[in-house]
Order: structure tokens, then C-alpha cells, then sequence
């Protein structure tokens, strides 16, 4: 799992898990954008059976987990789902997540976006999270007048009701959430129970209340609608399948062993817990402190016991990545990958071979990167890398095209600008060009816009 820490350094990946990116300029207080294979494969999994039921595309739909201790949840940008840390943390079961995103799928489902669609045409990941997470520290602050200089500085895209919903989306998105856990056979009491915890915040003044509800107003219609439901669903006792409990037990573990002080961790997941997920949390505490002996027994135990399990593999990747040994770091990604090649994975996998110099790897991360874009095609690093492999693949104008396209997704027109001019000139005629044509046209538009 890998953290980035402010918007100079968005979606940074290092390797393959969360890390704390400490050399971040002093005075970025942006907030985090987490990227962890295992934590956006679980809420996919989670989540995959009610997409279905909602006639949507589970490829053309992406998890963002920002960093932030509070409950909240939102849609915003098109087909994106955001969630706090704060929310995975404080969830008891998967069904409370399942009703959670149940709910923001109804707002997909329902087309309510639609009216945003033109401030949100060009805005990037990191204002959109600039924007929410910027207006609620204005309220908790408060100053609520500066919210909308913080939506305006999320690089003008929107005003503050630009993803508040009105009473009556809320119902709808609330009755489409709960037919979709009817058609899937899921109980809707974790929605009802998230309902539950918020309830009481509704008469908080809005600096103590979470962030949630200034985006999605709650009513007791709305509590009694769903409770009702809950009361006659022949589905509210379906429990929850089994290695869905695990794999919300695994995520929280680790959210806790990379977010939370080591010290912290240990005292939370003691030694006289040999279960899977405090083994887990103690391994990400030794590596951070760190105690490197202690981090390798911790996770060999793990991959001993679970071979399969590709997260374990990544982990020990990460450890021994990140002090030094980037040799011996290749042999697990490529594993985690065998188990799991999702993008992002072979995007930290071809990072790796990259670092080790070794130029019998560098076919192979290249591969990984072509491969990986398509679906990452918003994660500026996967883009910087494929540059690297481009240039000492000696292709200077594919390289150039991967710089423009790392510049778009940063929000640097300038450089967007700048590298897709040069990859005009080096690319033959073709898609390719084309392509950095077309950046070139639209880094130009946005420059001007902004």
C-alpha cells in the first residue's frame, strides 16, 4: 500500500503498498490519496454483485481511498467512488461497506451527476479531492465562507453544492441501493446501520458533524424508509460470505499498521495474537519502526501458512524494496502478479525491474507498464515509468508521448505541452501522434482555462 502525500506528489508509487511519502513540500497540506491493490480489490469484490444488478460496466467504474479518519463516502468525475480510511476502519462488516457503496451506485445508476458534468469535464482526481476534503476542513475550521475558496481551488471546478445531492436524489439513490441488495440477495441493515451511526450528527453543528452529511442530507424519512426495508427484506439475515469477513479483517489490519504510530499498532495487535490479521498489522508495524528481522519472520509466517494469498508476497516485496535489496525484491512482485496481475500491480512490479538495472528486465517492465496504462491511465507514475522504459528502450518519442501523458494526468499542461510537441516531431505518422496532437490541443485549452 503506498500513500501519497499531497497533490505535487498524487498517486506516487514506490511499490506496493501504502508508505508515508515524508519529502513532501512543508507547506503541501493536501490530503492523501491511498493506492493498495488489496484495499480496491476488496471494495470491487464487494461491490461487483450490485454493479451488475445496476446495468453498469465494472471496468469503466474506480475506487479513490483518501486518507482522512472520518466517515464519508461520495461519487464525483464520472463513474469514480471515493472513500475515507476512516470508513474501511470503523466498518464491523462487509455490509456495511456493501450498503454504503450500494447507495453511491444509486446516484451513478440514477444519472444524478449528470448536472456536474461540465464542471467536472476536466477536473483531475486531486481537485476533485481538493474540493471535499478542503471544504470540510473550512467548516471543521470554522470558516465557512472559506469553502468556496476551497472548491475554487480544487483548479475551478465546481461551487460547494457541486457534489451535494438533494433530498429527493437521496431517497432515490437510497430506493435504488435497496433494490439492488434485493436482486443480490444481500441484507440492507449495513446501510441502515451506517444511517445509524450518522443519525445523532444531524444535530452537531457541521464542524463536529462527519463530512457526510454535508453532502448527503439525512432525514427521518429517509432512516424510516430504509428501516422498514430491513423489517420485511426476506434477505436482512443473509450473512455475509465468509472470505469476505477475512478480507475486510486483512484490510483493516493494514490500514492500521501503516496509518497508525508502530507503537500503536503492537499495543493494538499484541504478540499473544496469532491470528492472520495481527500478524499482518505487526509485520507493516517492524517494517515502519523499523526492525527489519522481525518484519521478514513475521511475514514468511504468513506466506507459509497462505501461500496463495499474492497481498503477503507484495508486502514482503515492499520490505525488502525499500531497504535497498531490489534484486531480491523482483522474485515476490512476480509472484504477487502470477497471483494477481492487476494494473497496478505490474505497475509496481515493472518499478522494480526498472531499479535493478538489469537490462534482461527491461522488456519485461515494459510490457507490464503498455499493459498496465490502459486501465491507469490516470496515474501519472504508471506513465512516468513507461517513459523511463521507453528511454532506455532507446524509443525517444514514446518516451516523450509518456511524459505528456504523465503531465495530463498531474495537471502540468506545461509539461504536457512541452512533451508532446517533442513526441510530434520523433513519431512517425500514426495513432501515436495523433495522440500527442491531441494532448497537445487539449493541455493547450485547460493551460488557458486555468
Amino acid at each position: 500500500m503506498r500513500l501519497s502525500t499531497g497533490f505535487k506528489a498524487v498517486c506516487l508509487l514506490l511499490a506496493a503498498s501504502v508508505m508515508l511519502v515524508q519529502q513532501a513540500a512543508a507547506d503541501d497540506n493536501s490530503p492523501n490519496l491511498i493506492r493498495d491493490v488489496e484495499t480496491e480489490t476488496m471494495l470491487r469484490t464487494f461491490e461487483m454483485p450490485v454493479w451488475r444488478a445496476a446495468g453498469l460496466d465494472p471496468n469503466a467504474l474506480h475506487f479513490y481511498i483518501v486518507q482522512d479518519p472520518q466517515l464519508n463516502s461520495f461519487v464525483a468525475g464520472g463513474q469514480n467512488i471515493f472513500m475515507n480510511t476512516g470508513t474501511i476502519e470503523r466498518a464491523e462488516r462487509p455490509n456495511e461497506l456493501v450498503g454504503i457503496t450500494a447507495h453511491e451506485t444509486g446516484h451513478i445508476a440514477g444519472g444524478h451527476l449528470a448536472r456536474f458534468q461540465a464542471e467536472m469535464k476536466d477536473a483531475t482526481i486531486k481537485a476533485i479531492i481538493a474540493m471535499v476534503v478542503g471544504g470540510a476542513a473550512a467548516v471543521a475550521g470554522g470558516q465557512p465562507g472559506g469553502i468556496g475558496g476551497a472548491m475554487a481551488g480544487g483548479e475551478g471546478v465546481g461551487e460547494r453544492s457541486f457534489l451535494s445531492f438533494s433530498v429527493a436524489q437521496e431517497g432515490a439513490a437510497d430506493h435504488a441501493a435497496l433494490s439492488f441488495l434485493d436482486k443480490t440477495h444481500q441484507s440492507s441493515k449495513g446501510l441502515l446501520d451506517f444511517f445509524d451511526i450518522l443519525e445523532p450528527e444531524e444535530l452537531l453543528s457541521a464542524a463536529r458533524q462527519d463530512p457526510y452529511l454535508r453532502t448527503h442530507p439525512l432525514t427521518s424519512e429517509r432512516i424510516d424508509y430504509v428501516r422498514q426495508h430491513v423489517a420485511h427484506s426476506p434477505y436482512t439475515n443473509n450473512p455475509d460470505p465468509p472470505q469476505w469477513i477475512a478480507m475486510l479483517n486483512n484490510v483493516k489490519a493494514k490500514l492500521h499498521g501503516f496509518l497508525d504510530p508502530p507503537a500503536e499498532t503492537l499495543a493494538k495487535y499484541p504478540a499473544s495474537d496469532k491470528s492472520v490479521p495481527a500478524r499482518y498489522a505487526r509485520t507493516i508495524a517492524y517494517y515502519r519502526i523499523p526492525e527489519l528481522d522481525k518484519a521478514l519472520a513475521e511475514i514468511d509466517g504468513l506466506i507459509h501458512d497462505e501461500p496463495n494469498n499474492p497481498y503477503f508476497w507484495e508486502l514482503k516485496g515492499q520490505i525488502l524494496f525499500d531497504n535497498g535489496r531490489v534484486a531480491e525484491a523482483v522474485a515476490p512482485y512476480q509472484r504477487a502478479v502470477a497471483l494477481n496481475d492487476a494494473p497496478l500491480m505490474r505497475v509496481e512490479l515493472a518499478q522494480v525491474e526498472l531499479e535493478t538495472n538489469d537490462p534482461a528486465l527491461l522488456p519485461k517492465a515494459l510490457a507490464q507498464l503498455s499493459s498496465a496504462v490502459a486501465f491507469e491511465s490516470d496515474n501519472p507514475d504508471a506513465w512516468h515509468f513507461l517513459a523511463i522504459a521507453y528511454g532506455r528502450s532507446n524509443n525517444i518519442g514514446m518516451a516523450a508521448l509518456s511524459l505528456a501523458e504523465e503531465g495530463m494526468a498531474n495537471g502540468d499542461y506545461k509539461t504536457a505541452i512541452q512533451q508532446a510537441q517533442r513526441a510530434r516531431k520523433l513519431l512517425p505518422a500514426g495513432p501515436q501522434r495523433q495522440r500527442a496532437q491531441d494532448i497537445y490541443s487539449q493541455a493547450k485549452q485547460l493551460r488557458d482555462k486555468s
